[in-house]
């Protein structure tokens, strides 16, 4: 990939004999070197080739660019052709707006195709107005890609210069110049942070050397700084990136942020709906309508009930998930159930749920520091802290060493300071659970705690099995 690269900035750099600005609304800033798209005595576009007309707020073209009427046909083909290949896009110029599922593969959950539709719409307005800059955050295979790629072939066939390239390439171009006698690192350097348009795809996933921070900083800071058109598209949560370099991506007064909540597009529809840390897809069968309330068990009537009381709190909580509910009951009871049910009904209802053993959460944590981990603790836990809804099953049962005491409180303090909707079971009645968290689950301004006192379900009628 490096000399492929190296052959796209070098076209940029053989091209170059006059300069253009990126925004021919705002001659302050700085001037990107190559040929000029359109005609050079133009009254209209000066030879920039495109420019953006200005029209009242509420016209549906406002924003929008253009190309100049300077360019003829057939030289605006020539020219578009020319712009392709100095753009790193060879290789995607058939991922289009209109080629995208604007909505997703076929059985997604409304809250996932809403997220995709919503992206698509923020990339198709970035792609019309080439205004401040769009960050679309997300997991593999959920369309970053495919939405930046064809923001830059739109802004390629309207004439304006872009550079799409990975992060972790844009580095090794980078490096690459310091054995390089034909183009000086300096030269490289200014060709990537002063492009009209620039792509960074995949930010995130480079060596964080510090050389590579500095670098990414001064690109960033400096298209901040000039506010020059910019898509970035990442796998991470922002909080994840070096300080620097965030708090400039977050700006709400240049940055759109869009997290497109979808799963990978070319894994199978069976993994649809679930978090790739979470246990709900082996619950399927697990709904409310598949809950026994037990009546041909002989069970005390005060039993009975109290299952029927628990099955209307779960219920009630699914419909309108505000605080937490923690179901305390003896193995087998139906606690586990009701709680799968509960996330069943919510990812119907649109929202991502992660449904995961408390034991197995600390399993997925220690594994973050092997050696071959594709993340790190910090991010893993961040995902599960942060959870639109998370559902906690058989707490109590996992060891309690000094670090999983501490993880689990991190955990429980974060979701109920900022009151996310959680679901807690567990055998335990509270009583020798860890006084910090203890304290947070029996709190009722923000808990219920409800207690199933039936015994384990058997599947036999009669008698109970001892």
């Amino acid at each position: 990939m490096t000399e492929e690269i190296k052959k796209t900035l070098k076209k940029v750099e053989d091209d170059t004999s006059k300069e253009i600005t990126p925004n021919s609304l705002n001659t302050d800033i700085p001037r990107y070197p190559t040929k000029l798209p359109g005609d050079p005595d133009c009254p209209i576009c000066h030879g920039l080739g495109y420019l953006r007309i200005e029209l009242a707020l509420d016209h549906p073209e406002f924003g929008k660019v253009r190309v100049c009427t300077c360019r003829q046909d057939d030289v605006s083909e020539q020219i578009r052709q020319r712009l392709f290949s100095l753009s790193n896009l060879d290789k995607l110029r058939n991922l289009t707006f209109d080629n995208f599922k604007v909505r997703g593969r076929i059985g997604l959950l409304p809250y996932h195709a809403d997220s995709i539709e919503l992206a698509y719409n923020q990339a198709n307005q970035f792609a019309d107005s080439l205004s401040g800059w769009l960050v679309l955050l997300g997991k593999f295979g959920c369309g970053k890609t495919h939405l930046a790629a064809a923001i830059a072939n739109t802004a390629v066939t309207n004439g304006v210069p872009t550079l799409f390239i990975t992060v972790p390439d844009l580095l090794d171009s980078l490096r690459f110049t310091y054995n390089d006698r034909e183009t000086s690192f300096e030269e490289r350097f200014e060709q990537i942070r002063t492009a009209p348009l620039l792509i960074l795809d995949d930010f995130g996933t480079q060596n964080a050397t510090p050389w590579a921070q500095e670098k990414l900083f001064q690109i960033i800071n400096y298209r901040y700084i000039n506010q020059l058109p910019t898509v970035v598209t990442s796998n991470l949560p922002l909080n994840s990136i070096e300080d620097r370099i965030h708090s400039r991506l977050e700006d709400p007064e240049l940055t759109t942020i869009v997290r497109i909540n979808a799963p990978d597009f070319r894994r199978p529809t069976s993994d649809i709906g679930h978090h790739e840390l979470s246990s709900l897809d082996l619950m399927h069968d697990k709904t409310f309508s598949t809950f026994e309330t037990r009546k041909g068990e002989g069970l005390p009537k005060v039993e009975l009930n109290n299952l029927q009381e628990a099955i209307h709190e779960a219920r009630q909580y699914a419909e309108d998930p505000k605080g937490w509910l923690v179901l305390i009951g003896p193995y087998g009871c139906g606690k586990t159930h009701l709680a799968a049910a509960i996330a069943h009904y919510r990812a119907e209802s649109g929202q991502e749920p992660l449904f995961i053993v408390v034991p197995d959460l600390m399993d997925h944590l220690r594994a973050t520091f092997a050696p071959t981990s594709q993340t790190t603790l910090d991010r893993r836990f961040e995902e599960v802290r942060r959870a639109p809804f998370l559902v906690l099953d058989d707490l109590g049962t996992q060891a309690t060493t000094p670090w999983v005491k501490e993880k689990l409180y991190q955990l429980f303090n974060f979701r109920f300071n900022a009151q996310l909707p959680t679901v807690i079971t567990t055998t335990d009645e509270l009583k020798d659970i860890e006084p910090r968290l203890r304290s947070r689950l029996i709190d009722n301004r923000l808990c219920t705690v409800f207690a199933i006192t039936a015994p384990a379900y058997t599947g036999h009628s009669g008698k109970k099995k001892r």
